[in-house]
């Protein structure tokens, strides 16, 4: 069975034993969550799908830790103008663990 879930406003497509990374979740390691934003469930050949989102479905997930993404790095330059400037960002993120699609 596969569901599509929203999570902070983007779709995952997640079956069960799924590890999965997020943008993050303000909920502490090791806690369950229930993501009831399902829009789409897959069972084989049967079909169901949201307007927008299916009611009495949902999906349990752990959190399994917070961390971050590589770094991305922004250098902007004029040529002869004495202009440099480097900044770096790094997504912060939650790694979740799919248990169960109800």
């Amino acid at each position: 069975m596969e569901a599509v879930v929203n999570i902070a406003g983007f779709q995952f497509k997640v079956k069960e034993n799924d590890k999965i990374y997020v943008p993050k979740l303000d909920v502490e390691v090791g806690k369950n969550i229930e993501l009831k934003n399902v829009l789409m469930l897959i069972d084989g050949d049967k079909v169901q799908i949201g307007q927008p989102y299916i009611d009495k479905k949902s999906v349990i997930a752990k959190v399994l830790e917070h961390t971050k993404d590589d770094k991305v790095l922004v250098f902007k330059k004029k040529r002869r103008k004495d202009y440099k400037k480097l900044r770096g960002h790094r997504q912060q993120l939650t790694r979740i663990l799919i248990e169960k699609i109800n």
